[in-house]
């Protein structure tokens, strides 16, 4: 393979990539939501827990396979997966590096719609009207009370949304990893961090905003959201541990398939160990520093806990919040920049969930640019309009977020957790995660990527299938299994169309990529002159 045509321009380019791929709408509005939702303290224990033992050592793994995978002149998981593991089965290991990302992006770019027509309509002044219904705004703009009536291009709808997101990304990813990628993270993460600080500010000096219900204060905000509840009873949990390991892979992007592209365009002398720490680190204060900080706290003061528990990511963050801001002075600016920084978060996002679409279309079939994004935005087109045209209930966004963006994450954090210290073996892999280190790994972590942490996320899989698949109570004595909507929507006695027809869309995706890996690899094989097919 020749040299890579692209890479970062310098390592605080990829830094900031990587964390601005992690930075999105979970730090915001999931993270908060969970936290105040699982008692505070008990679900922080869990959830730092969960990022020692697999957010960490799982990201350095999959930054060493990423740059060792770009020193062989490949930039897609398939590719840097068929370079690593010389079996016939290599490159397909790494075909959930590909499907995760650019199916994510189907139903991902639509909610960044939301948040820039959010902001538009929060500048305007819609959501400070008298009378305003913030639930029925929200099914009418994203078209959730019905399939179909989301195609429409009006400044209350959706639509003219969608197609300046599109644009604005794939704009982006042509100009390139350096004048692209690199240059909007350089300067919106900064921007992003500075609107959070804001907005921090503003919510902190809340005070009592009604006097009439003095215990809905600010610093009684802070402590539903930080206070330790009942920690004994809720590390008991296994709900608990489910949400917080399930929060860490979907906040940091590991296993997603972006951190393994980002790492391939890195030098080989190239710190990774302090740069996976610096964007882990990043990541962290803009989740827990400042979501943390912002969302529930302002929640309660004029909500109190049960305008909190039970909304759900998109309940907090496009029902609750809009009516939270329309309470505060200035409530138009400081709504208009709160979706402001979501869409910040949200497209520094999207742009990590194209860039490995890209790089597998012009290393794997060998296209040019050109035609690498073409085919991309015909791909992801198709399936950004099934979500779009069947919303209601968001039934097909749903069905594509948990069987790809989650089931799909802890398959291939396995995958990437195995082949790092069993496949290459913990010493070599040792060895080449330090190459170019300022700093070394205590050595404990070579234990624990060998045996806790497969060991742990494996548990927590099994937990999370009977759980959210199974419908199992937890208990052993008494165990009761009653299938959830993801499995009756599918083979009930009730089937849901949409969803039926979405999880036939995704195995379609899947075949279509499994069968372009195929073809890339006797494309890589012949050259390098080797015989892995």
């Amino acid at each position: 393979m020749s040299e890579p045509k692209e890479v970062f321009s310098s390592r605080l380019g990829v830094i900031l990539a990587v964390a601005g791929s992690a930075v999105g709408l979970g730090n915001f509005l999931r993270f908060p939501g969970l936290a105040a939702q699982y008692g505070g303290g008990a679900f922080m224990i869990a959830y730092f827990i969960s990022l020692l033992v697999l957010g960490i050592p799982i990201g350095w793994a999959e930054w060493t396979m990423g740059r060792k995978g770009g020193l062989a002149g490949f930039h897609s998981s398939p590719g840097i997966f068929h370079a690593i593991v010389k079996t016939p089965l290599g490159k397909y290991l790494g075909l959930l590096g590909f499907i995760i990302p650019v199916v994510v992006y189907m139903y991902y770019v639509y909610i960044e719609a939301w948040c820039l027509g959010y902001a538009l309509n929060a500048a305007t002044g819609t959501f400070s009207q008298p009378g305003v219904n913030y639930g029925a705004f929200f099914n009418s703009f994203t078209g959730a009370g019905s399939n179909g009536v989301a195609l429409h291009f009006g400044l209350q709808d959706v639509g003219i949304f969608v197609l300046l997101v599109y644009a604005c990304n794939f704009y982006i990813i042509y100009k390139g990893l350096s004048k692209g990628i690199e240059f909007v993270c350089k300067w919106g993460m900064p921007v992003l961090i500075l609107i959070a600080l804001i907005i921090l500010g503003r919510v902190l000096t809340l005070g009592t905003p009604d006097p009439l219900k003095p215990d809905q204060n600010v610093l009684n905000g802070l402590g539903y959201m930080w206070n330790p509840r009942g920690i004994a009873t809720g590390l008991k949990n296994p709900q608990l541990w489910l949400a917080a390991a399930g929060q860490i892979f979907f906040s940091l992007s590991v296993g997603f398939g972006a951190i393994i592209t980002y790492a391939s365009y890195l030098r080989k002398k190239d710190d990774l160990v302090l740069s996976g720490l610096t964007a882990t680190a990043a990541n962290e204060f803009c989740e827990v520093g400042l979501g943390g900080l912002i969302t529930v706290p302002a929640a309660f003061v004029f909500l109190g806990a049960a305008g909190i528990i039970g909304q759900g990511t998109f309940g907090l963050g496009f029902n609750v919040l809009p009516f939270v801001f329309s309470k505060m002075p200035f409530g138009d600016f400081f709504a208009t920049i709160f979706y402001l920084l979501l869409f910040l978060a949200a497209i520094t996002s999207s742009l990590s969930m194209l860039q490995p679409g890209i790089a597998f279309f012009e290393e794997g079939l060998g296209l040019k640019r050109k035609a690498a994004m073409l085919s991309l935005v015909l791909l992801t087109g198709l399936g950004t309009l099934v979500v779009w045209f069947f919303s209601k209930d968001l039934k097909a966004l749903d069905t594509i977020d948990f069987w790809v963006g989650t089931v799909g994450i802890f398959v291939q954090g396995m995958i990437l957790v195995m082949v790092y210290a069993w496949y290459i073996g913990i010493d070599q892999a040792w060895q080449e995660t330090h190459e170019g280190s300022a700093m070394r790994i205590p050595d404990i972590y070579k234990f624990i990527l060998r045996f806790v942490s497969p060991v742990f996320l494996l548990v927590v899989f099994v937990m999370f299938i009977a759980a959210n698949v199974l419908g199992w109570n937890f208990s052993l004595a008494a165990a009761e299994f009653k299938p959830t909507s993801y499995v009756t929507d599918l083979v009930g006695p009730n089937p849901s169309a949409v969803a039926r027809g979405t999880f036939l869309f995704i195995l379609a995706m899947v075949s279509m990529i499994g069968y372009l890996v195929h073809l890339s690899g006797k494309n890589w094989n012949k050259q390098i002159g080797g015989n892995t097919s």
